[in-house]
């Protein structure tokens, strides 16, 4: 038998090999760029976060709509009183000028009354005013003036009104109101006492600090109320 040569060494293992193999592939791994290694957030879909809480206007404290739906039904009961004249009488009947008349009436008084119940519309919650389409929440409001019983004409009284009005509507009274923002204007309503004490009371609340009717229970943490059993 011949010997093997002094010096030497064993042939490689098949462990050996896997495990430099191995160890090659992880610093070639470790060599990429951060670009081309897969990013395990960009595939994760984005979490939509919750909206925010808008607060409750609270109740209704004063409201009034603006106009009547009542005022429709005048063209053609005019309209239905000449057309029985006309038929009781012995002349004839003009059913083209009355139908004319008819359609000329009603489509008015609609339009008229939708215009009024949305630009001459007042709704007075806890926490808000609305004068026609413009909300002004209490908070901004920073003092309500008294009425004016005296002969000189007060500052407010010839501000701009509340809303998309310029002026306070015809068959309407102001109240005379400071904003935070340092402008004067003019609240309205028909009812102008009823509004004015509902409007001091509710904007004396907002100054205090008080929450709407009803959110105090519903707004509370149950865990404070087992804590207080």
């Amino acid at each position: 038998m011949t010997a093997d040569p002094a010096g030497s060494e064993p042939d490689p293992t098949e462990s050996d090999v896997s495990e430099s193999d191995a160890t090659k592939s992880d610093a070639t791994k470790s060599d990429l760029p951060e670009s081309d290694a897969p990013e395990s957030d960009a595939t994760e879909p984005d979490v939509a976060e919750p909206d925010a809480l808008v607060e409750p206007a609270g109740e209704i404290l004063f409201a009034e709509s603006g106009g009547s739906w009542w005022v429709v039904l005048i063209g053609p009961i005019l309209v239905g009183a000449v057309l029985a004249m006309e038929i009781a009488g012995p002349g004839q009947v003009h059913w083209p000028v009355l139908a004319i008349f008819f359609v000329l009436l009603l489509g008015f008084s609609l339009v008229q009354v939708s215009a009024a119940r949305r630009h001459v519309s007042v709704e007075l919650t806890e926490t808000t005013l609305r004068q026609g389409t413009v909300t002004t929440p209490l908070a901004d409001i920073r003092t309500i003036f008294p009425p004016n019983h005296g002969h000189a004409p007060e500052d407010w009284e010839s501000a701009s009104a509340l809303g998309e009005l310029h002026g306070v509507p015809r068959r309407r009274t102001g109240i005379g109101v400071e904003l935070t923002s340092g402008t004067l204007a003019q609240a309205w309503a028909r009812d102008v006492e009823r509004l004015r004490s509902e409007l001091t009371q509710a904007h004396e609340a907002v100054r205090l600090g008080l929450p709407p009717r009803g959110t105090s229970a519903t707004g509370s943490d149950p865990g404070d109320q087992e804590s207080t059993e």
